[in-house]
């Protein structure tokens, strides 16, 4: 798995995408995105591709130092107002693209999407950040 970190390619006012993780079908750390200056919200966007019923485990985790992790907070389109900080389980049942809202505003500069468990599901996986 890649330890790089990952820098969004456009100026600090708009919104701008990082893959932490392409094509993954094992566990692990992906790509460490670094928002620099974003502080604003972001939208975490994974794609579960998979031929049965399989799951996925991870923890969307952030860090001030790329040293020190925590879970952050993320919400779901569904419930927008409903933050949570446990890790995400997904049964993929065939697939999808979930959207997982990250509150903007809080105190880590990196982000990743740390894999606990995978079984026989290919993750794609990216960060979309923006302005406050």
């Amino acid at each position: 798995m890649a330890t790089t970190v990952a820098r969004p390619n456009s100026a600090p006012t708009v919104a701008s995408a990082v893959a932490l993780h392409v094509g993954e079908t094992s566990t692990g750390d992906g790509t460490t995105a670094d928002r620099r200056a974003l502080t604003g919200p972001a939208d975490l966007v994974a794609t579960f591709t998979d031929t049965g019923s399989n799951t996925v485990t991870f923890d969307i985790q952030g860090s001030a130092d790329n040293t020190n992790w925590w879970n952050v907070p993320y919400a779901l389109i569904a419930t927008p107002s409903t933050w949570v900080i446990a890790a995400v389980t997904y049964n993929t049942n065939g697939g999808g693209t979930v959207h997982y809202l990250l509150q903007g505003g809080q105190p880590w500069r990196y982000l990743r999407m740390h894999i606990t468990a995978n079984t026989a599901t290919t993750v794609d996986a990216s960060a979309y950040f923006f302005a406050p």
